[in-house]
């Protein structure tokens, strides 16, 4: 029955066109005809044709121009307060909404709800650039800072050998901070390009898990953290240098962050036709706020994520976006002071 109306006002709206035209063109010949019999004087066939074209279109769009301001007056100044906040947007400025009045339905509602859609989205797009900027900025001024005042403090003559063995330590140590804040913005920026890094094969996720942990053994020896590990024999299409970060990430996490002494488990299984990982950690824990935002760019939480750890905030979302390129997910479960378990889950890929 809708298709049926649809078709019905479609021939109307043809109709009322054709006959407008029709009107216009008449209106149009007989002012020339007039002009004509006034001046007196035949002109040529192709030029009268073309100044009675001329002319009907003329008539025909101030006609309608005049109609649709009488009939459709609101619409007229909807679509006028339309194009000035997209001149807005064109110049920056996403804080425009189109305040959508009772009246104004159908289509033209349908353009205004759009709009705002579009503008609401276009400016949490540059809340997070402009906060993306401002950590970026925080990230690098800090250790600038602490190079540039221990560089000073290397000048003075009445440093011990042991205070500038020692200050030349801390420059060392930011430098290397830097460096691995550069390499994970270059990362990142790879893994949101248009043609990501991706070269998926078929490949162990058991041996690679016990590769990671084997290439972790200094750290959680060091800790005297126990390492509880169990691995079933599972084989995925992935890529494996990417998914290393993913591991490696995780793992020095639950390092960092669980006390001498605690445990670190690492589990692999097959679920539903999936290859599920289980990292957990015995640790300082993550509070509810902060579990929303654990895999945001430079987030960390007061607890866990803290800058006496070294970490720049981007491992974590690093892997997720890896996991994503995986068609994967990552999940998070952690209360203060009880642990934390981050699960995977990536398709075999078969």
């Amino acid at each position: 029955m809708k298709t049926v109306w649809k078709k019905l006002r479609f021939l109307s709206v043809l109709l009322v066109f054709v006959l407008t035209l029709e009107v216009c063109w008449t209106a149009a010949f007989s002012l020339t005809s007039l002009v004509h019999f006034r001046i007196g004087g035949q002109l040529p066939d192709l030029v009268r044709f073309l100044t009675d074209a001329t002319l009907g279109l003329l008539i025909c769009a101030g006609g309608l121009a005049v109609l649709s301001r009488i009939a459709f007056p609101r619409h007229i100044a909807g679509f006028q307060a339309l194009i000035e906040a997209m001149r807005k947007l064109s110049r920056g400025d996403f804080n425009v909404n189109l305040h959508l009045k009772a009246e104004e339905d159908g289509q033209f509602g349908q353009i205004v709800q759009s709009f705002n859609e579009m503008a609401s989205k276009l400016k949490a797009l540059e809340d997070m650039r402009q906060e993306f900027i401002s950590n970026v900025s925080h990230e690098i001024q800090s250790p600038l800072s602490s190079i540039s005042g221990f560089a000073r403090a290397l000048r003075s003559d009445r440093l011990s050998a042991e205070e500038r063995s020692r200050y030349l330590d801390i420059i060392e140590t930011e430098s290397k901070r830097l460096s691995r804040l550069s390499d994970n913005l270059l990362k990142l920026a790879a893994l949101e390009s248009e043609h990501p890094p991706f070269k998926p094969e078929r490949c162990r996720l058991d041996r690679q898990l016990r590769e990671a942990v084997l290439a972790c053994e200094p750290q959680w020896l060091d800790k005297s953290l126990h390492m509880d590990v169990e691995l079933e024999e599972v084989e995925i299409v992935a890529d494996p240098e990417l998914m290393s970060q993913v591991w490696g990430n995780l793992l020095h996490n639950a390092i960092k962050f669980t006390p001498e002494g605690g445990t670190i488990g690492v589990r692999l299984r097959l679920s539903k036709e999936a290859a599920e990982v289980c990292v957990s950690d015995t640790g300082l824990g993550i509070g509810e706020e902060d579990l929303q935002r654990i895999f945001e760019r430079f987030h960390k939480a007061d607890t866990a994520r803290n800058r006496a750890g070294g970490g720049s905030g981007l491992g974590l979302a690093i892997a997720k976006k890896i996991i994503d390129l995986h068609r994967g997910s990552i999940a998070v479960r952690s209360k203060p002071g009880k642990g934390t378990v981050f699960t995977v889950r990536l398709p075999l890929g078969h």
